[in-house]
């Protein structure tokens, strides 16, 4: 009976699995059909009263092989993203700053609940209330936020300096049941300001635009049947509306965001993290995680997060749903690298993803080969620009004089790497004999080529590689 069952279950999965895949095909045949790959940068930026958000051209055939996009809000201190949901999962990387965030589920309970107050206003002096909500988290650099299709979001900046968070939006997902386009569905204000373009064909980004440049949902309802639904006036039903709001999607909080939450502690985090870090997969007895309670956040910047790590070369960290289980539910995954100076990542490829790498510092030497044998990339990539790598796709980067950190995205929710040198590589696994034959060498060439490098991941480079990517780049 165990046995039958287990067997079942992973029958079941296995097809499950099968069916996102053949999905993301379906919807992406005909679209990775890449002779050049090439770094990109953002190509439209809209403007708010604080903040700025900046949009990757989702038209781009590389997003659209990929099926997915990137957006970068720049939010000042006290600014506020107004409340907005999507039709595809996403994932936020905290690049910088801190803050808090909200999610609501309907259905969820507001489990969040302040003790009576002292409150003079509509209702008259003398008056008392009590707030409640559904649950807040806090971020801070480093982390990785989860929130799935549909759930209406918003994030504050409560430091002293610019919040930047990166999101990345799986359009190919099977969540989402319109077209290829990732939409915002604001609930709030009147996201309509003016925004500088950089590049050309801007009509191909207009659909991008208006997401930002547009009314927000109860705009398009009357307005009658919209304080009735609220059992409000007029007026207020109109400020719903926000067709007078000229703030644009990012607002400014003068005198700071007022919530019921816990006290940040960071002696807390730090204990929770060590707790976590003795865990490994998802416990499964059913009752620990729902989607109400479900743990959305988990930090990727941690050194002691590690997954490989390499003191001469650097580290890697992974979050993927054995990490983070709400990731099986959003079937997304991310990992962070570090790149110290002179080293390299060894040439892999993603066996069941596609990822999508973020630059948040220093400069790199990235390749990138196809099917064919063909380098559809070979360019040096910098911060803040974005490369995409589509599966199966052999990639490979180098450091050379500086520091090279990066975050990928990836839409499995357990992306696997398959390496091409190293101790766990794909020519490690290959007898000396087939490793001879396959490349017309001695049996003492293929001896050395299989188990020169004892790194895994990462290795440091030698004076004379280094010395060629000088002379590369001249």
């Amino acid at each position: 009976m165990g046995s039958s069952w287990l067997c079942f279950s992973l029958s079941f999965l296995l097809v499950l699995h099968g069916t996102f895949a053949q999905q993301r095909y379906q919807q992406q045949q005909g679209q990775c059909q890449l002779n050049r790959l090439n770094p990109q940068e953002p190509t439209v930026r809209i403007q708010a009263e604080a903040g700025v958000t900046e949009l990757w051209d989702k038209n781009n055939q590389q997003f659209q092989c990929a099926g997915v996009s990137l957006v970068r809000h720049v939010i000042q201190s006290r600014g506020m993203l107004l409340p907005s949901y999507l039709n595809t999962p996403l994932l936020a990387y905290v690049e910088q700053g801190r803050g808090f965030f909200g999610i609501m589920n309907s259905g969820c309970p507001e489990t969040f609940q302040s003790s009576q107050q002292f409150q003079q206003g509509e209702r008259g002096a003398g008056s008392r209330f009590q707030d409640r909500h559904q649950k807040i988290g806090q971020f801070k650099q480093g982390d990785i936020i989860a929130f799935p299709a549909g759930a209406a979001h918003w994030a504050y900046n409560e430091g002293n300096e610019e919040l930047v968070l990166v999101c990345f939006e799986d359009s190919g997902n099977s969540a989402n049941q319109l077209d290829q386009n990732s939409r915002r569905f604001f609930i709030a204000g009147n996201p309509q300001q003016g925004e500088q373009q950089q590049g050309q064909q801007g009509g191909a980004r207009s659909f991008q635009k208006e997401q930002f440049q547009s009314g927000n949902v109860f705009r398009g309802f009357e307005l009658e049947l919209l304080a009735e639904a609220f059992g409000v006036s007029k007026e207020t039903a109109r400020k719903l509306q926000g067709e007078e709001d000229q703030r644009g999607h990012i607002v400014n909080i003068d005198q700071g965001l007022r919530v019921v939450r816990p006290p940040f502690s960071q002696e807390q985090e730090e204990r929770e993290e060590r707790q976590e870090q003795g865990q490994y997969g998802p416990r499964a007895n059913g009752i620990e995680e729902t989607i109400c309670s479900a743990k959305l956040r988990q930090n990727i910047d941690n050194p002691s997060r590690a997954d490989v790590y390499n003191p001469q070369a650097g580290r890697f960290t992974t979050v993927n749903s054995l990490t983070l289980p709400i990731l099986s539910f959003l079937r997304l995954s991310a990992a962070r690298g570090v790149l110290y100076r002179n080293s390299i990542m060894a040439p892999h490829w993603w066996t069941n993803a596609h990822s999508v790498i973020y630059v948040t510092k220093g400069e790199a030497r990235i390749q990138i080969v196809d099917h064919r044998g063909q380098a559809v990339l070979d360019d040096r990539v910098r911060r803040g620009q974005v490369v995409i790598v589509p599966q199966n796709f052999a990639v490979v980067k180098h450091a050379e004089n500086e520091i090279f950190e990066w975050v990928v995205f990836n839409t499995n929710d357990n992306a696997m790497i398959n390496t091409l040198s190293g101790r766990t590589s794909a020519i490690r696994g290959l007898p000396v004999d087939v490793i001879a034959n396959s490349y017309q060498i001695t049996r003492e060439e293929a001896r050395r080529l299989k188990f020169n490098r004892e790194e895994t991941l990462l290795f440091s480079c030698s004076e004379k590689s280094s010395q060629y990517g000088r002379v590369a780049a001249a």
